[in-house]
């Protein structure tokens, strides 16, 4: 539609996830109108977070040393470890205050259609943290869609034969829904309400 850099511009903003084309066009229009001050500021940060964050060595979550705060905080409980696909997730499980433990980032969710089977997964991770027997309680907060589904069953019947109480978020979420986008009473009830799975 446009020429050279501002079409290229808008095809980069348009890749992000959750940018439609609308969106992608008003962005860089706001970009183009911006100071020269902003946009070296924000090109600056963009590649600071690739140069500098990198992935916690325990757990998988986002850091910018080798292990996170949670991961090197003494006063989590080391004996239960919940399960989350993202690193997105494990912000919207500390918003509840519920949880003290520790976790464990998978880097998404089994899905036959994008390709994504177990060993894409941080499957072989999660099995070494576990095979110390300090773990006694393995919460699964993967989403509540076909994904997560199939990965907590996945896990679940993986991790029960270990003898690691293997529990799963309770109802309260909605089906299909993202545990980003979920607010801090329902979440910290479906954590208060978590159930052993069968």
């Amino acid at each position: 539609m446009y020429e050279g850099a501002v079409q290229d511009l808008i095809d980069e903003l348009g890749r992000l996830p959750g940018i439609g084309p609308k969106s992608a066009q008003r962005i860089a229009f706001h970009l183009l109108a911006a100071e020269s001050v902003d946009v070296d500021r924000l090109a600056a940060v963009l590649r600071r977070v690739k140069a500098e964050v990198k992935f916690c060595r325990i757990c998988g979550n986002v850091t910018d040393s080798d292990e996170c705060r949670i991961c090197r905080d003494p006063r989590r409980d080391g004996a239960v470890i919940c399960v989350v696909e993202e690193p997105k997730d494990v912000i919207a499980v500390e918003r509840t205050r519920e949880f003290r433990g520790r976790y464990h980032v998978l880097g998404g969710a089994i899905s036959p259609i994008d390709g994504i089977g177990p060993d894409d997964l941080r499957v072989r991770e999660l099995l070494h943290r576990l095979s110390d027997g300090t773990v006694t309680e393995l919460i699964l907060a993967t989403d509540p869609n076909l994904e997560g589904e199939a990965t907590a069953t996945y896990l679940a019947r993986l991790i029960k034969p270990m003898g690691v109480t293997v529990s799963r978020l309770a109802s309260g979420l909605p089906v299909g829904g993202d545990l980003e986008y979920a607010d801090e009473v329902t979440l910290g009830r479906a954590f208060s309400g978590r159930r052993a799975i069968e």
